[in-house]
């Protein structure tokens, strides 16, 4: 007999699955895991009664149609494709591994990383926002890990954003702070006064954007590098996001459309597109191009050729997209099918060919600089792109199952199973090995 159960969350987020009544209770968990995308601690009748994991369904009193609730494991991971390293939150705990000098050791401010809400990952440093608004930093003092000359300016912080070398936070009454190397970013003065009523901040390589709540932007940094917006600042109203490169920004517009600036070579220049950058819901960049996904699951590319701005190749298969993750050099495309789409350079993901039979039921990719790993449906994982950025995950096959969230680093990944364990590959100096994270979990 086939049971219809509703697993609810706190939250009133739900996920309906159907299981033979011989399943166990851990079947249900682990598929509502799947559909919800987190980890489930334990599930629960209606009367509040524990279902133990190894129970069958038919030995429960549940029948078709009821609900079970559901506690979640609160740990997720934070990387990006810049970072040399990762940070574990869990329970508004913290643990990092990866190069110890640029973030992957956090035990100097272990005792403040209590209480964090969320983490941002920089390429030298990270940032923790705890639940009263403040801020722990760690890793390389020059570029962002130190906020120590910022400190007290930093409360009531809803946001914080990296670029290569400085952090920028926003704060509840919409002003900014940003701290690190000044030439990244870190130094505001030329546009203090204007940063105002902000309501987010974006990062390129060098350089930051911010969006204020009427529309327009603020940008400063490296002016070759997208700090400098003024040529494009009469076009620049009801912009809704924007996402940087490493010298350039492009920002969507409430109408669809698309306004850049910054270096050329970094895809600060859209004119030879500009008439297709229309209807557009999404822009994701990698290090040097851009590409935009509109409402009708077409793309359009832009920046440099060899890197993904030329997708001129894979455009009778760029159909009915429905989400585009970048390497650093690469783009990869979700279809609504669940198949994928890869292009740029090659080494670093851009070609999927080797793996292309296996790459169907994704429901997510993650990357990190030169490499890409798809989550599919039945919780495993296939990787491509070069070896040592985490495009070889051979060694682990055997054990990257039940995977529910994956991040990468500058040349690694770590996965994170449904029972809350981590698997982790890639270069070892920089968070491919993460035997580091348990002492430091023991300390925390």
């Amino acid at each position: 007999m086939t049971l219809l159960l509703h697993v609810a969350l706190l939250s009133g987020q739900q996920a309906s699955i159907c299981l033979e009544s011989e399943a166990t209770v851990d079947d249900l968990r682990v598929q509502a895991q799947h559909k919800l995308q987190l980890s489930i601690a334990g599930l629960f009748s209606a009367d509040g009664n524990v279902l133990r994991r190894q129970s069958k369904l038919e030995d429960l009193p549940l029948s078709s149609g009821d609900t079970v609730s559901a506690t979640v494991c609160h740990a997720v991971l934070f990387s990006s494709r810049m970072s040399k390293g990762f940070a574990l939150l869990r329970d508004g705990l913290v643990a990092t591994w990866g190069d110890a000098d640029f973030g992957g050791d956090c035990r100097a401010v272990q005792d403040q990383l209590r209480d964090v809400e969320t983490i941002e990952a920089g390429s030298s440093a990270f940032a923790a926002i705890r639940d009263d608004g403040t801020v722990v930093t760690w890793g390389n003092p020059v570029c962002g890990g130190s906020s120590r000359n910022v400190q007290q300016q930093l409360q009531g912080v809803v946001e914080v954003s990296a670029s290569g070398a400085a952090f920028a936070a926003v704060r509840s009454d919409g002003s900014v702070v940003a701290w690190g190397l000044g030439s990244q970013g870190a130094d505001t003065s030329r546009v203090q006064e204007r940063l105002r009523n902000v309501k987010m901040i974006r990062a390129a390589g060098s350089a930051f954007t911010a969006v204020l709540h009427d529309g327009t932007v603020v940008a400063w940094g490296d002016p070759r590098n997208g700090g400098d917006c003024s040529d494009v600042e009469d076009k620049l109203v009801d912009v809704q996001d924007v996402k940087g490169s490493a010298g350039a920004f492009a920002a969507l517009l409430r109408d669809g459309s698309v306004v850049t600036w910054g270096h050329a070579e970094f895809g600060g220049d859209s004119s030879a597109v500009q008439a297709e950058l229309h209807n557009v819901c999404a822009i994701v960049s990698n290090s040097r191009a851009f590409a935009a996904l509109t409402a009708t699951g077409s793309v359009t590319t832009w920046g440099h050729s060899l890197h993904g701005g030329d997708s001129t190749s894979e455009q009778v298969r760029l159909k009915s997209v429905r989400e585009i993750v970048a390497s650093a050099t690469a783009f990869a495309a979700i279809r609504c099918d669940e198949t994928v789409v890869t292009w740029g350079f090659a080494p670093h993901g851009g070609d999927s060919s080797s793996v292309q039979a296996e790459l169907r039921g994704v429901q997510r990719i993650a990357a990190s600089s030169g490499a890409f790993a798809a989550v599919r449906s039945d919780g495993s994982v296939v990787t491509w792109g070069h070896a040592d950025h985490g495009g070889d995950s051979s060694s682990l096959q055997g054990d990257l199952v039940d995977i529910y969230d994956i991040k990468g680093s500058c040349s690694a990944f770590a996965a994170m199973r449904t029972d809350g364990s981590i698997l982790t590959w890639g270069d070892p100096l920089l968070g491919g090995d993460s035997a580091q994270c348990l002492s430091q979990s023991d300390d925390t």
